[in-house]
């Protein structure tokens, strides 16, 4: 699978793309806080840089209502950070009070490889910005997120084909007290993901994230690792939701959590995109869906005749 879509909402409103230059005069804007906007300029030689695209942006629209937006595609994003993007937008922050959601590099395939989107230091951003409560990243090469202290976020996204294991480390030195929502995409080595389950220590234990209620360790090629540790892990116990999904889990795994503590309390179990036998699958079902649990088992992929399996997303 391929980021083949843009995203279609942020934070539960839809998406919509500020007009380029050629086609702002002319087209109607909606009001200014009942969308999610796109700012984004081709991704190959573009004729408007992106930070230029968001001072018309700033101009056009009332920017005190604006809830949530969306970094879309910058020129060559395979080959340049958008240190620019970060700063404009950090400069431009009080001009946002309502401004509760972000999304950079909201980039598809065709547009950029998820491998090879360069990204850049996510702390000034994420510290600039106190009024946000959400924030999600595409892309892991380049990317930075030592320093993240935030008082109020209480969602944070970080999807990539392949994660550092410094920067899984620095994510999990993060200060985040409000965060409710952590969903992290490890991806696989061929693209840099190094981390091992001690990395992932910090969310397991859930010391430093005492308002956690939904993790996802996901899209991982040791999916199975993975879940042996989560199935003993103190985190698990106040979870809502759990997801591992989009990885290579097979029955290995998936007895581990079963063998595990309970997971009875929770609302949803997502382990959609794996490579599970039918009874394990059947297992799984009848230990928790009686007990009003949702769980998604679909995708149910199949190894490769080398015996390999294969993340949902990589490069």
């Amino acid at each position: 699978m391929t980021i083949s879509n843009h995203l279609e909402e942020l934070d539960g409103l839809p998406a919509f793309d500020f007009p380029d230059a050629a086609d702002e005069t002319r087209a109607e804007l909606p009001a200014a806080g009942s969308v999610a906007w796109r700012i984004g300029v081709d991704a190959y030689e573009a004729e408007e840089e992106w930070e230029s695209a968001f001072a018309r942006f700033v101009e056009a629209v009332d920017t005190t209502e604006v809830r949530a937006l969306i970094v879309g595609s910058w020129s060559d994003a395979y080959e340049t950070a958008p240190t620019g993007i970060v700063a404009a937008l950090v400069a431009a922050g009080d001009r946002f009070p309502a401004l509760r959601a972000l999304f950079v590099g909201d980039i598809t395939f065709e547009e950029c490889e998820i491998s090879w989107i360069i990204q850049t230091a996510m702390a000034p951003l994420i510290n600039g910005l106190p009024q946000l409560r959400s924030f999600g990243v595409r892309g892991g090469q380049s990317l930075d997120m030592a320093g993240i202290k935030h008082a109020g976020l209480r969602s944070l996204t970080v999807e990539t084909g392949g994660l550092d294991a410094g920067v899984v480390r620095d994510i999990g030195a993060a200060e985040l007290p409000a965060l409710e929502h952590l969903d992290i995409w490890l991806g696989v080595s061929w693209y840099g993901a190094n981390a091992g389950v001690a990395d992932l220590d910090p969310f397991l234990t859930g010391a430093r994230l005492p308002a956690l209620k939904s993790l996802a360790l996901r899209n991982s090629e040791i999916q199975d690792e993975i879940a042996a540790a989560v199935a003993g892990a103190p985190v698990v116990a106040r979870l809502e939701s759990l997801d591992l999904s989009m990885g290579t889990l097979g029955d290995e795994g998936a007895e581990a959590l079963l063998a595990g503590q309970p997971l009875t309390h929770l609302k949803s179990l997502d382990l959609h995109h794996h490579f599970l036998s039918e009874p394990v699958r059947e297992r799984i079902r009848a230990a928790l869906e009686p007990a009003g649990v949702v769980v998604d088992l679909s995708d149910c992929e199949s190894t490769r005749e080398d015996d390999s399996r294969y993340t949902a997303v990589a490069e």
